[in-house]
């Protein structure tokens, strides 16, 4: 067979009359004519018309779903309901064969939950491989936002020996031999004899070493993996994710929540604009899945509306105090509906507080800034009225928290007294110290949970439906 063509690219040009080599996946053979096969090119298959006398019965029994074909035709005017163009064969290769009776794939509706089962074969459903364009989509749209403002891309390391959010949950990584693991004198862990010759870990952020970058170059970006050793469960978490994290030297809080804002329209924008099928099949799916929900639990918007929502207005910008006032004041609040009743100034918010200010109060994304300091990272800028920082979150309907930053401490004696205050050692902070010792400056960054991002644009309700292959809490599979 000679050369292939994307189905993407036959649906879009199509050359009717001329003789086209496609390879993919079959979908469905219907009345052992109709082959309906996809290349991952698109959402869209492409049928084939198999004329009986033309194709080995051999063949012809190993044309199910699942099975990888080449197929050799003339591409002609679809002479049935359903699409514009169709393939009459007159070759047909059986690449790979797919055992009916042992494909897990059929044509039929399957639950997600099942489909996370079999991540290595769920890239095939219609679901998935909508949701894995568009989270290709999703990334391509990063680095050109980036590009385009001049930022320059920084490879931050995976393995680090420090904790960039303080809070300890790590995942270690060493050569120690774990049945003879050697000892100090006190009987502790000698790390000496490891590998790095120290402890050392996967990174959770790679935020502290982007400073060290933007504090040369102005303005830079991570877009990295991370990890997280939390023992979680929820849709809403991962112990292996993906972050955006840009850093600009020179930049204030307001400039920072400025760029988050552009760059999340700028993203939604992109995928609305070149993952038009996807997104309308994912839209349509969540529609059947809202009309069979009662009527007070339906979402106000459809996923399409939705994002344009949020290409359309300004994201509310509002303090945190003032967030705490508002939800003090709520129904869910007074009536104790929610799972954390908010009863004073200083409470972290939950993702239930998040999504009420976004979708009863607000009914659009939501900026939340000055948090108090004592439930922040000790790397934010301290305000003048000692008890809050200049941190920003940035709040989505469905998902809550989206991003997360702040502008950062410049002062090295405020930063200090903010890690003693913390117990982070200073010693294991040295390089991070010092660019606040050698002409430090104000600047400030942020980081997008890059998973949270494509669940929001896909609608998807469960993290662990967005990434590839996730890993959770006993589940490391593929």
């Amino acid at each position: 067979m000679k050369k292939r063509t994307r189905i993407n690219v036959l649906l879009a040009e199509q050359p009717i009359g001329e003789t086209v080599v496609v390879k993919g996946w079959v979908k469905s053979f219907r009345n052992n004519q109709f082959i309906s096969l996809n290349d991952g090119s698109c959402f869209d298959s492409l049928q084939i018309v198999v004329d009986r006398d033309d194709v080995e019965e051999k063949i012809l029994k190993q044309i199910t779903p699942g099975a990888a074909l080449g197929v050799k035709g003339k591409l002609i005017e679809s002479r049935g309901k359903g699409q514009s163009v169709e393939i009459d064969a007159e070759d047909v290769i059986v690449y790979g064969p797919a055992n009916p009776e042992t494909y897990p794939l059929q044509p039929k509706k399957h639950s997600k939950e099942f489909l996370r089962e079999i991540a290595h074969l769920r890239f095939r459903t219609n679901t998935f491989g909508a949701i894995f364009r568009i989270r290709h989509a999703i990334s391509y749209a990063i680095h050109q936002f980036f590009n385009e403002q001049k930022f320059y891309y920084l490879h931050t390391p995976i393995i680090t020996a420090s904790d960039a959010e303080g809070a300890g949950e790590m995942f270690r990584v060493t050569t120690l031999d774990l049945d003879n693991t050697p000892k100090t004198e006190d009987g502790k862990i000698d790390f000496k004899k490891d590998f790095f010759e120290r402890e050392t870990h996967l990174t959770v952020s790679g935020q502290l070493e982007a400073e060290l970058g933007a504090l040369a170059l102005g303005q830079v970006y991570t877009f990295g993996p991370t990890f997280r050793a939390e023992n979680s469960n929820t849709s809403r978490h991962l112990a292996e994710f993906w972050m955006v994290e840009p850093e600009v030297a020179f930049a204030d809080l307001e400039e920072n929540m400025d760029l988050a804002e552009k760059m999340l329209k700028y993203i939604i924008t992109y995928t609305l604009v070149n993952c038009s099928q996807d997104l309308q099949f994912l839209n349509d799916q969540l529609e059947k899945e809202e009309s069979q929900k009662p009527k007070n639990e339906r979402s106000a918007m459809s996923l399409l509306d939705r994002l344009q929502f949020c290409v359309d207005y300004d994201f509310a910008r509002i303090t945190y105090t003032e967030a705490i006032d508002i939800l003090k004041k709520s129904k869910p609040n007074k009536k104790k509906k929610f799972n954390y009743i908010i009863e004073e100034w200083g409470a972290d918010l939950q993702s239930e507080h998040e999504r009420y200010l976004v979708e009863k109060h607000f009914k659009k994304p939501v900026i939340l800034y000055d948090y108090p300091k004592n439930i922040k990272a000790f790397y934010m800028k301290v305000n003048e009225d000692g008890k809050t920082v200049r941190a920003m979150d940035i709040l989505f309907p469905g998902i809550g928290e989206i991003i997360g930053g702040s502008q950062r401490e410049e002062n090295i004696d405020i930063l200090l007294d903010r890690m003693k205050e913390m117990n982070i050692p200073e010693e294991e902070l040295y390089w991070y110290l010092d660019i606040r010792k050698y002409g430090s400056c104000p600047h400030s960054g942020y980081g997008l949970g890059f998973e949270r991002m494509v669940q929001f644009v896909t609608g998807m309700g469960n993290i662990r439906d967005v990434i590839p292959f996730p890993r959770t809490p006993g589940n490391a599979a593929f």
